[in-house]
Formats: C-alpha cells, sequence, structure tokens
C-alpha cells in the first residue's frame, strides 16, 4: 500500500493511525483554535497523527438559507491562522476547479466532496496542485467503482490519495454503512478514512437541513478501525446543539477522549 506524506508524518500500512477532525464548517477563528487545539492535544495523548479539519464554504447544504461559511479568502486566512498557532496540517473541501490553486496555498491536503466525487476537472485540478488529495466515496458509489476516481487524479501524475467511506444512501433520508469498502478501498492501494459522523447523517431529515443520530458514532468508529480503517475522520463542536452546520451528527468535545482511547487500543490490536 502507498504511504501518504501529509505534512511531517504518513498515513498508510505501519503508521500511526490517522484523526481529520474539526467543526463542519469555519465559523470563527476563535472557535476554529479552541476546536483545533483541544483535537491535537487528544490526538496526540493517543498516539494518532492530526489534521485540522473545517470548511470554508459548504455550497451543499440543504435550505438556500442554511450558513454556509466564510467562503474562500477568509476561510483561507483563518486556515492559515490554525496551521501557524497549532503547527498541524489543515484541510478543507473545495467545490469548483476554479478553487484548486488558490486553496493549494494554504492547505496541506484537498478534500474532494462526496457528492462531486466524480467530477472529473475538479479531482484533475486538485491532483495538479501536487497535495495530498483525500476524496469521499459519494453515497451513490460501490466501494470498487473508487477504482475510476483514483485514475483521474493519478492522470495528474499525483498518487498522494486518500480516501473516505461515509456511508451510502439507504432509502429516504438514511445512510448505511457496509464496512466491507473498507478493505475493498485499501486494496485499491491507498490509506482509507472512515467519517464517522456523516455516516450517521439523515441527509435532508431536518426542518430545511440535516439530521443525524450521532450515538452511533462511537460503534461505527471502533468497527471500522476493527476493520483496517488507517484513520477516521470526525465533526466535532463543544456544544453541537450550537453548531450552524451538522450539529446533530457532530461530535460532543467532552466524549472525544475516550472514544480516542477506544480507537488506539483497537487499532494497536489490528
Amino acid at each position: 500500500m502507498k504511504r501518504v506524506e501529509i505534512g511531517d508524518f504518513q498515513v498508510g500500512e505501519g503508521c500511526p493511525p490517522l484523526l481529520i477532525a474539526g467543526p463542519c464548517v469555519l465559523e470563527d477563528l476563535e472557535i476554529a483554535l479552541k476546536i483545533g487545539r483541544f483535537m491535537l492535544e487528544a490526538a496526540l495523548r493517543h498516539g494518532f497523527s492530526y489534521i485540522f479539519k473545517a470548511s470554508f464554504d459548504k455550497a451543499n447544504r440543504t435550505s438556500v438559507n442554511s450558513f454556509r461559511g466564510p467562503g474562500l479568502k477568509r476561510g483561507l486566512e483563518i486556515l492559515a491562522s490554525v496551521k501557524k498557532e497549532l503547527g498541524c496540517p489543515v484541510i478543507s473541501d473545495i467545490h469548483e476547479p476554479s478553487q484548486a490553486e488558490e486553496a493549494a496555498q494554504v492547505l496541506d491536503c484537498i478534500q474532494i466532496p462526496a457528492f462531486l466525487c466524480r467530477q472529473t476537472d475538479l479531482l484533475v485540478e486538485a491532483g495538479r496542485t501536487g497535495k495530498a488529495v483525500n476524496i469521499k466515496k459519494g453515497q451513490f458509489l460501490a466501494p470498487w467503482d473508487m477504482v475510476h476516481v483514483v485514475k483521474k487524479v493519478l492522470s495528474t501524475g499525483n498518487d498522494r490519495l486518500l480516501l473516505t467511506e461515509r456511508g451510502a444512501s439507504f432509502g429516504y433520508n438514511n445512510l448505511v454503512v457496509d464496512m466491507r469498502s473498507i478493505p475493498v478501498m485499501r486494496d485499491l492501494g491507498f490509506p482509507v478514512v472512515f467519517d464517522a459522523t456523516h455516516s450517521v447523517q439523515l441527509p435532508g431529515a431536518g426542518e430545511g437541513c440535516s439530521s443525524g443520530q450521532r450515538q452511533f458514532i462511537p460503534p461505527l468508529a471502533r468497527a471500522a478501525v476493527a476493520a483496517g480503517a488507517d484513520g477516521v475522520f470526525m465533526e466535532v463542536y463543544p456544544d453541537p446543539e450550537n453548531a450552524r452546520c451538522d450539529g446533530p451528527n457532530s461530535l460532543p468535545l467532552h466524549q472525544v477522549d475516550g472514544l480516542l482511547e477506544q480507537l488506539a487500543g483497537i487499532s494497536r490490536i489490528v
């Protein structure tokens, strides 16, 4: 399996487990630093490599009235400050090919949203930056179909890829996780991350927004690490009920330490 270098660490077979975590969307620098500092300390304490995650723009919100974030320019400024203050890599998602080059000036890893994972121009522009690229598997794709997604990025000469499982559509407003997708996608030759929080999302099930079942984050995360996932992705917030995006499927900060302790133990056994 390809080991992927991000910042000063590697992700993949034989490497420490990876934690990608942060708020769903950037709100302001203060809350970003508060969450990032907490997560970095917890990750290092339990033997994880850490990448701070937050979106500068959530272009796929359910309602036109939903909070989307500060946008590309201000969002990258906040992420650059987090990167400088905490000394850790940062990741965010891009939605348009034109965003790739500018985002790459700050991001250590560019994320491709699940809904956009087949967008050839977006994948190619992300690959051309030379940055690591984390591609979320679409809710509509079988895991073996990710081979064609991977080839689009590889066509640019960039093989610094992570693949992320985040559940599959299962009837109205629901997702289901097939843990077989983790070894299937690992067989494509790249590290696989499990998105433990979007996997418990109930898309569009709220009043003009998505709902979620955060009580299932811990068991799914444990199962994914046991199935061989190289890392875990989580959206976290001090008080999820007051988060401006994806609160129902975000993990409260006070639950993070116990879960990471469990995941670290499972990872050592695996």
